[in-house]
C-alpha cells in the first residue's frame, strides 16, 4: 500500500506558512515517519525527538520544496538525513549500559507464542541489518514507498534500491532460518506489517 501524497491545496497553504495546513500534513505522516525512525534507532524517546525534529526541518524547508517531486519522497529524504546525522553522532558518544532486567517487558495480548517468537525474531533480524539495507527495506515494507520513491529518498539508483531490498530480505530469511523459523512465503515477501 503506497503512502498517499498530501492534498495539493493543503501543501500550497503549508508552503505559505499556514500552520493549520501544516498540522494536517503532520497528522497524515507522523506515524509512518515515527515507525520508520523507531525501527532505525530502536529507542522510543529518541525516535519521538527525531520525528519532531524532522517535522521542524520540513516546516522550515517547505517554502523551498519543489512541487515537481513527490512530497513523501522529500519527507523521507529529510528523515533519512536526520537519522543518519543522529547515528553518526551516537557513534561518537559514550554508550550507557542498561541491565537487561531493567528493560520494560513487551506485552502482547492473546497472541500465539509461536507468532510472538517469529515476530520478535523477525525484528531482531531486521535490526541486525546494516543501515543502508535496513532503510531501504523499511521504506518499502513498512512505510510502503515505491522503489522509485525509495531511490529518490535515499538519493541512490533504482538498481541499488532493488539490490538493497533483495539483499535485506535475503539476510532476514537467513537469520530466521538460523533460528529455525521458516516461512511458506517467497524470500521477497516478509511480513513486516504496517
Amino acid at each position: 500500500m503506497a503512502l498517499a501524497q498530501p492534498d495539493f491545496g493543503v501543501l500550497r497553504k503549508a508552503q505559505r506558512g499556514d500552520e493549520r495546513a501544516f498540522t494536517l500534513i503532520v497528522r497524515a505522516y507522523e506515524v509512518p515517519v515515527f515507525n520508520y525512525v523507531m525501527r532505525l534507532v530502536g529507542d522510543r524517546a529518541l525516535a519521538e525527538d527525531l520525528t519532531q525534529e524532522v517535522f521542524i526541518r520540513v516546516f522550515q524547508g517547505l517554502p523551498k520544496f519543489s512541487l515537481r517531486s513527490k512530497f513523501t519522497t522529500w519527507l523521507f529524504q529529510v528523515t533519512k538525513n536526520r537519522v543518519l546525522d543522529e547515528l553518526r553522532a551516537s557513534e561518537r558518544r559514550p554508550r550507557a549500559l542498561v541491565a537487561i532486567d531493567d528493560a520494560p517487558p513487551l506485552e502482547v495480548v492473546d497472541a500465539p507464542v509461536e507468532q510472538v517468537e517469529m515476530i520478535a525474531a523477525l525484528w531482531t533480524a531486521v535490526d541486525e541489518l546494516n543501515t543502508d539495507l535496513k532503510m531501504a527495506l523499511l521504506l518499502r515494507d513498512v512505510v510502503g514507498l515505491s522503489y522509485n520513491e525509495i531511490a529518490d529518498s535515499l538519493d541512490t539508483t533504482l538498481a541499488t534500491v532493488k539490490w538493497r531490498i533483495f539483499k535485506a530480505r535475503e539476510e532476514v530469511q537467513f537469520s530466521l532460518a538460523r533460528e529455525g523459523i521458516t516461512s511458506g512465503r517467497d524470500a521477497d515477501v516478509i511480513p513486516l506489517g504496517r
